[in-house]
């Protein structure tokens, strides 16, 4: 591609590897990145071996879904800054990274409108039933009764887990329905949590007390199943549960197993356990959760909208053009460990 435009500021041109995308093409980072001197290598890396030889010379990674290990990172021999084009880096070794002095960014802040839009939408898609009345409707069967019982929202109890910035957006939309809030984040002070309208509570007290669970926690290796067998068990007969966090933060097995005993009444999940969009190939029949008509799925597309796209797109890019012209970027997830090291 041309470099009419571009302004080097290197002779050897940077490269910046995109290990994967879907967006159609990287035509809004390649803008980015031409305009201070680099040169974009997009890719569509399925395992992390695929990134082994493009690692080498690179001097900043950006990705989607592609793993970037120790095994990746270890070959770096030039790279300033691995770049996500999202809020979670459990797919970025940040250790091995900030061990190697390499900046790992994010991007925050894009979404949270649209991820708290889209767990309103599938905890009242299952509270009211709908998949079931359209069910019934679509075979000719005309009856309130097609989705009974339904309870009244108001008054009731949501349990949001992780109170961060998309669980206090939960929280406010979720008040405007009657529901009172708890919400379970042990890093959070109850302050915080009260000026949004929520009681902080412990683990096994949201668990207890609430009619419909709300997910919204990252992937580490704390909250990986943090839903499991034992916390199905606790929760109350009949409620739902919605994750518009991670999907392996809930066991999709016990998850299957308390909907079909009928402990719990259904769920709705922005993404099931084994994370489809980051393997090389899937299939829903590996999944039993699929089988099941109370569980509903969506591909990982709470995120989605045209604006917030084009702003991870944007902001991922220009998080590497600030590094690669020796400016502080906006996000960053190792800084303070690159400064202790360098302080040492």
């Amino acid at each position: 591609m041309s470099d009419t435009g571009a302004t080097p500021f290197r002779s050897d041109r940077p490269k910046v590897v995109i290990t994967d995308y879907d967006f159609g093409d990287v035509d809004v980072e390649r803008a980015i990145l031409e305009k201070v001197g680099a040169q974009v290598i997009a890719l569509q890396a399925k395992t992390e071996a695929d990134l082994f030889e493009a690692a080498e010379d690179c001097a900043a990674m950006v990705n989607q879904y592609a793993r970037i290990g120790s095994e990746t990172i270890s070959r770096m021999q030039k790279c300033e800054v691995i770049a996500r084009y999202g809020v979670g880096v459990d797919i970025v070794d940040v250790k091995a990274a900030t061990n190697r002095n390499i900046l790992v960014t994010n991007v925050q802040n894009y979404c949270t409108e649209e991820v708290a839009d889209h767990a309103i939408s599938l905890w009242l898609t299952l509270a009211r039933k709908l998949p079931d009345y359209d069910r019934a409707t679509h075979k000719g069967i005309w009856q309130w009764q097609s989705g009974k019982p339904i309870n009244r929202l108001r008054g009731r109890t949501m349990g949001v887990v992780s109170f961060g910035k998309i669980g206090q957006a939960i929280a406010v939309r979720a008040r405007a329905f009657g529901v009172n809030v708890i919400a379970f984040d042990p890093f959070l002070p109850e302050a915080v949590a009260k000026e949004h309208g929520a009681e902080l509570v412990s683990k096994a007290d949201l668990l207890a007390r609430s009619d419909y669970i709300l997910m919204q926690a990252p992937m580490t290796p704390e909250t990986r199943y943090f839903l499991s067998d034992a916390e199905f068990a606790a929760m109350k007969p009949g409620a739902i549960l919605v994750n518009t966090g991670r999907g392996p933060t809930v066991d999709n097995k016990a998850l299957y197993r308390a909907l079909t005993d009928g402990h719990l009444c259904s769920a709705g999940l922005d993404d099931p356990e084994e994370e489809p969009a980051k393997r090389a190939s899937w299939d829903p029949a590996d999944n039993p959760i699929f089988t099941l008509p109370n569980v509903l799925v969506t591909p990982h597309a709470a995120y989605y909208s045209e604006e917030s796209i084009m702003a991870a797109r944007t902001i991922a890019a220009t998080q590497v053009a600030k590094v690669l012209t020796g400016q502080k970027p906006d996000y960053t997830v190792n800084a303070q460990a690159l400064a202790a090291t360098a302080a040492q």
